[in-house]
């Protein structure tokens, strides 16, 4: 029986004498019985507790001569179909031929009264190892028997070695040993298969000379931290020595601290430029990003995965690893409870056996001050995308919050209504003391104004790894020195202070620079300037040329960049299916080097306020949809307008009534309000999507505008005769006259919209001249109408200075619109009788009005002739002679 332990060694041999097996020995080959290892828990008070069962083949010897040995393999050990633990194990099962048992083999060695060793053929072959564990320190270790953890020391446990730590006097206020290194020497086995695991376990000095355990953990695999110390060749990350955050010292780097290359150039920064411009053009989306690229402006590494997932980086643990540890045991349905941290690493390298031969150099040397330290953190929250839906819509309004030890921020006032990817743009400044906060957590919750608001997910981040790390996680490093602008300088040392220390850590020469900043040698190798921005375009924001080389040297010893990382969320409910992930960053400066440099600014771009000015003024060659009461081709048009994504504000002319020719006269102005972002090129719509939303939802759409020609009809629907969609960012050219108005000056059907003479109503502030409208017949484009229009941008500001009124309603102005000068013929028919008569009837029946009148004065004249004819003659027969 072992006490104590939870990974026993027994190095024993159980031999079972006389086991009778009836049946054929080929069949024993073919199919040996199962060997049933047992293992039980010994209680002082009651009984042995069942702990689980391994089961083993036995290796079949028919003939025990044959020099022929089994492989310890680890089995699993199992109780209620799940694995409790691993046994390293072998079994023979050997033919009794003779009765006396002189046909097999001799016995292992025995141990002590009666029990037999593992056999040398068997036992791994083992050789004296040197261990060096870096006890870091504790984190977040919780009680136990009602009370909290102290003064706890760490206890490490490797192949039957035992080494002890110092005990931390004070946890809450120092979580670190006050001596961080320890070394035993221990008999490892050469495979690593066979290499007993790590037992680490944290004992709390209590009261009265109690000393409990109170967590513990259990490294199996021991190959990642296996080294050799001889290794001449080093590189970023396997050394543990002084931080590359140490304060810097005098340095032989000598330059002047100028000022940015063209400052009156710097001062007018383009409005368009911000740092959305440049995530923009760091993600491949060019038509977001404006004119950034051309300016010779930075871009950022954008990592799909979280920072400590990048392989290069290895995992941000290449100073020290957290250990979970673990305490007593758990139900059959429940996980084990995580009750604390343990923050260290190993280096596992061979010792020779001879004591003359020099003892390798030890790994641990030159670590960095172990006393905690108060931090500023700043927390960049860029976008969630792929949100699991929290409301019956099947979105969520998410919000941020952040918690970093006792500090919590709750962003709930900020909350994005009615969407799964919302776009936050927000930072938030805390300063902690690490290491006892280290653990920064980022969670999303759903907004409900009725009912309490649901997490949506959660990520946790270790800040005490990424500034501990060698590859400078804590801030990274951009592409080039800027003294202003977008891409300024954040952090607390220069680069040529951050070469210094690194310089430092890795045990190199110090970098010398000459030429004036031009030239600089490090680490055996000479760097010019020239080599980096040799046929680069310079922006007006770098700084001194020695700082610039400076960093693009740093840039190539394998530093964190800068960058945004994609953080996974996950949720208590349901721990292993992904909630959604975060883009974002996280930048830690310690106080103690001084302030550093200035935020960056991620506010959402917000949309300015611009008015869209059209003016409809004529139209021509509209087709002639209806026929009048006479016969007569014509229509009764009038133009209707709105702004893609704006439909409810659509706005429509007066009707030109009767036009014969397809001509139309307006003068009437639709003014379109809208908001835009102009680096974007982007409108921005803020609606409800149901009357019952509580709140807006925001699109995005690029400014189109689409004018549609309509034939009014009063006792039946409108007929629509045709339209065109002029796209804001690139309209089409107008034509000068309506003759020169065509099908030829719009895109090919399926084609590039930007295909043809174009231009940015945006730049250009307004236009005018004759655009065509088209409609779609038996599948082929024709041509429906031309509208002689102009079109203005006006801003905000220029509204208040040149205010207009819609249609030719007051203010009328800018320009004043007349009434338009309409034929005679244009009214509507049924409202004016007597124009009516004297434009539709008269002027198309004159000849056959004169004509019946003429026609209805001779059949007067007829009739009365006839009926006078008889009297006149009767009178002349019986008077003839009556004069």
């Amino acid at each position: 029986v072992l006490k104590s332990t939870l990974n026993p060694t027994w190095d024993q041999s159980l031999i079972f004498n006389d086991i009778d097996i009836y049946g054929d020995p080929q069949d024993l080959v073919r199919n040996p019985p199962n060997v049933i290892i047992e293992i039980f828990d010994e209680d002082q008070v009651g009984k042995d507790e069942f702990l689980g069962r391994c089961v083993c083949p036995p290796m079949v010897k028919l003939n025990p001569n044959v020099d022929e040995t089994p492989k310890l393999l680890w089995y699993p050990i199992k109780t209620g179909g799940k694995n409790i633990g691993e046994l390293l194990v072998s079994a023979e099962l050997m033919l009794k031929d003779k009765p006396d048992g002189s046909n097999l083999p001799i016995l292992p060695p025995v141990r002590g009264a009666s029990l037999y060793m593992v056999p040398h053929g068997i036992r791994p072959v083992v050789q004296l190892t040197g261990v060096e564990i870096l006890t870091w320190g504790l984190r977040n270790m919780k009680s136990y028997q009602l009370a909290s953890v102290s003064s706890p020391s760490l206890i490490v446990e490797c192949g039957g070695e035992c080494v002890e730590s110092a005990v931390i006097k004070n946890l809450k206020k120092n979580p670190n040993f006050p001596c961080s290194v320890l070394f035993m020497k221990v008999l490892l086995p050469k495979e690593e298969m066979y290499a007993p695991p790590i037992i680490i376990k944290v004992i709390d000095h209590r009261p009265f000379g109690r000393k409990p355990v109170v967590g513990q953990c259990t490294i199996y695999s021991l190959q990642k931290y296996r080294s050799d110390p001889f290794a001449q060749k080093e590189t970023v990350g396997t050394q543990s020595k002084a931080s590359l955050l140490s304060t810097a010292h005098e340095c032989v780097i000598d330059m002047d601290d100028q000022k940015p290359l063209l400052e009156t150039q710097a001062a007018k920064q383009d409005e368009s430029i911000d740092w959305w411009s440049k995530f923009y053009a760091s993600i491949g989306e060019l038509d977001r990003c404006g004119g950034y690229l051309q300016k010779g402006y930075d871009t950022l590494k954008v990592y799909d995965k979280e920072l400590e997932n990048v392989p290069e980086f290895k995992g941000l643990t290449d100073f020290c690893n957290t250990f979970q540890l673990f305490r007593g045991k758990q139900e059959d349905d429940e996980d084990p409870s995580v009750v604390g941290e343990f923050k260290g690493s190993f280096k596992i390298y061979p010792l020779s056996d001879d004591p003359s031969v020099e003892q390798p150099p030890r790994q641990f040397c030159e670590l960095p001050d172990s006393v905690p330290q108060e931090c500023i953190v700043r927390i960049y929250i860029i976008r969630a995308i792929d949100l699991q839906p929290k409301d019956n819509n099947g979105k969520c309004d998410p919000y941020v919050k952040i918690s970093l030890g006792k500090k919590v921020i709750e962003d709930r006032d900020n909350y994005i209504p009615n969407t799964l990817t919302p776009l936050f743009g927000r930072m938030f400044e805390l300063t902690c003391i690490l290491p006892t906060e280290k653990d920064l957590k980022i969670a999303l919750y759903d907004f409900d104004l009725m009912t309490r608001d649901e997490k949506v997910g959660e990520t946790v981040i270790d800040l005490e790894n990424r500034l501990l790390s060698r590859f400078a996680s804590y801030c990274g490093l951009p592409q080039s020195y800027c003294m202003s602008g977008v891409n300024t300088w954040r952090d607390q040392l220069k680069p040529s202070q951050l070469l210094q220390n690194l310089a430092k850590m890795r045990g190199v020469s110090p970098p010398v620079v000459s030429d004036n900043g031009k030239k600089l040698q490090y680490n055996g190798q000479e760097y010019t300037l020239s080599e980096f921005e040799n046929n680069q375009p310079l922006n007006d924001h770098l700084g001194p040329q020695g700082e610039r080389l400076a960093l693009h040297v740093l840039r190539l010893q394998g530093l964190v960049p800068e960058h945004t990382e994609m953080r996974t969320l996950f949720s208590s409910f349901q721990p292993n299916l992904p909630q959604g992930k975060l883009q974002m960053w996280v930048d830690i400066f310690p106080k103690s080097l001084g302030p550093p440099g200035p935020p960056f600014d991620i506010t959402p771009r917000k949309p300015k306020k611009n008015v869209l000015r059209c003016i409809i003024w004529n139209t021509s060659d509209v087709i002639l949809d209806e026929k009048s009461i006479t016969g007569e081709e014509m229509s009764d048009v009038y133009i209707k307008g709105w702004m893609a994504g704006l439909e409810d504000q659509k706005q429509k002319t007066d009707v030109h009534y009767r036009s014969m020719g397809g001509e139309g006269n307006f003068n009437w102005r639709f003014v379109f309000p809208f908001e835009f972002l102009p680096a974007e090129q982007l409108c921005v719509v803020s609606k409800k999507e149901h009357f019952w939303s509580l709140d807006n939802t925001e699109f995005r759409i690029p400014p189109k505008l689409i004018l549609q020609i309509w034939d009014n009809d009063k006792f039946s629907m409108d007929d629509y005769l045709g339209a065109i969609e002029l796209d804001l960012n690139s309209t089409i050219s107008p034509a000068k006259t309506a003759k020169g108005c065509n099908l030829s000056m719009l895109p090919e059907k399926g084609g590039d919209p930007k295909a043809g003479k174009t231009a940015s109503l945006f730049s250009q502030k307004s236009m005018r001249g004759w655009w065509p409208c088209t409609q779609e017949k038996d599948g082929k484009r024709i041509l429906a109408g031309k509208i002689e229009m102009s079109l203005e941008i006006v801003s905000e500001q220029e509204v208040e200075e040149r205010p207009a009124g819609k249609g030719r309603d007051e203010p009328n102005m800018n320009p004043k619109l007349e009434l338009p000068n309409r034929p005679a013929t244009s009214f509507l028919w049924f409202t004016s009788p007597c124009k009516t008569m004297k434009y539709i009837i008269w002027r198309r029946f004159k000849w056959v009005f004169i004509g019946l009148i003429i026609l209805i004065f001779v059949v007067l004249f007829l009739a009365i002739f006839f009926y006078s004819l008889p009297n006149y003659l009767s009178m002349r027969i019986v008077s003839p002679f009556n004069g």
